[in-house]
């Protein structure tokens, strides 16, 4: 039922009783409960089937509050929303996750604090909290686990962390690429596709997998670390321990170390110049820029990190038969020519009938699909069913 809430907003009692195939008076005995204790409200009325019209109901939107936190590497969005998901506010900002988790999470606590008060809103009225974090997460735990980006994270309760700060809350921890795919398949170009894959290329590679509609996790939360696929394996060493692991080989810092080389070995005169306007430092939106400029070194970068996520994404293709892949991450601003590597490559090295219907292209949602997700995976947890009888957590 709550599932069927969270899908159309609004519904009546007879579209409660056909979607969860629950009696009548079931389904008017469970929805007498929740609007008793406030968590549903009627709305008005439907269209007429042939009878009386029905009364719709919804979510109470002022009941209590939500909270999405996407913690990428090198930012965090926060957005505030009520439990049909409209955001009401928002929050960005720069951040390291190289930084203590007590540092990090500290800000993004006093950032929420902040949206509440300008709201006239208490913590206590935060319901449930959705956090997306760049590396391997121990899903059930709420944990990071040897993650490469973050290592002063292992172990760390996040969903601990939250629920101090929100004791009415809960909270949900996943991987971001994740709730990036989440995003997407609640209200982006993933909506109604049930197999599709989403890749993040950013400081980090990473893909969440959507299967038969639902986000897959795998057995241990691990699924989709596609960063850490060899693709070439004499290639450079990777804060993982293995030699060419993709992130090291074609996510941001990589394009970065390929344009300073290419700056100093005098392949690029506009690369050079960039170098040397930047204090001896490049970024990926250095190199789309000169690519921009008709620069053949800075194309030949974009190009090779494209095909070296084309081969993996191969693979994939290959073993799982997506109809669609959407790119987004910081790394997908670089332009066209990144996607036409990653679309040239998957269609060379797959079968014919796996790319038949597939589609590739860039997130619609772009950096959205993050936070968006981290708010569809707190309303996700936020209502459990027990003893056949729907409990509010």
């Amino acid at each position: 039922m709550i599932a069927a809430l969270r899908k159309y907003e609004e519904v009546s009692r007879t579209d409660i009783a056909r979607i969860t195939g629950w009696s009548r008076p079931k389904v008017t005995s469970e929805v007498g409960k929740l609007i008793k204790r406030g968590i549903l409200m009627e709305t008005g009325e439907g269209e007429s089937q042939g009878g009386r019209r029905p009364r719709l109901l919804k979510f109470n939107n002022v009941l209590g509050y939500i909270v999405g936190v996407d913690i990428g590497a090198t930012s965090i969005d926060i957005a505030l929303a009520d439990l049909n998901a409209q955001v009401l506010a928002r929050d960005c900002g720069l951040a390291d996750v190289r930084d203590e988790p007590l540092v990090l999470l500290g800000d993004v606590k006093q950032r929420i604090l902040t949206l509440l008060s300008k709201r006239g809103l208490r913590a206590d009225q935060v319901l449930g909290v959705g956090v997306g974090v760049p590396g391997p997460v121990d899903f059930a735990r709420g944990v990071l686990v040897a993650p490469p980006l973050m290592p002063a994270w292992e172990g760390f309760s996040i969903r601990g962390y939250f629920h101090s700060a929100f004791p009415s809350s809960f909270v949900a921890v996943d991987n971001d690429v994740n709730i990036m795919a989440l995003g997407e398949l609640q209200a982006g170009a993933g909506a109604g596709v049930d197999n599709f894959i989403f890749v993040k290329v950013g400081t980090g590679i990473g893909a969440g997998i959507v299967c038969n509609g639902l986000v897959h996790r795998g057995s241990s939360g691990s699924a989709g670390d596609i960063g850490h696929i060899s693709a070439d394996p004499n290639g450079p060493i990777c804060r993982c321990g293995n030699p060419g692991c993709l992130e090291m080989m074609a996510a941001g810092p990589a394009i970065a170390n390929r344009a300073v080389e290419a700056a100093q070995n005098g392949s690029s005169l506009i690369l050079a110049q960039k170098l040397s306007a930047n204090d001896g430092a490049l970024r990926a939106e250095d190199v789309a820029a000169a690519a921009r400029e008709g620069d053949r070194a800075a194309i030949e970068i974009i190009q090779n990190s494209g095909r070296l996520i084309g081969d993996v994404l191969a693979g994939l293709v290959n073993f799982f038969n997506p109809s669609m892949i959407l790119v987004g991450g910081g790394v997908s601003n670089i332009g066209n020519q990144l996607l036409a590597s990653i679309r040239q490559a998957v269609l060379r090295r797959s079968t014919a009938l796996a790319t038949r219907e597939l589609t590739i292209s860039y997130s619609p949602m772009s950096t959205e699909a993050g936070v968006t997700g981290a708010i569809q995976l707190a309303l996700e947890h936020l209502f459990v069913v027990q003893d056949k009888t729907m409990k509010y957590i």
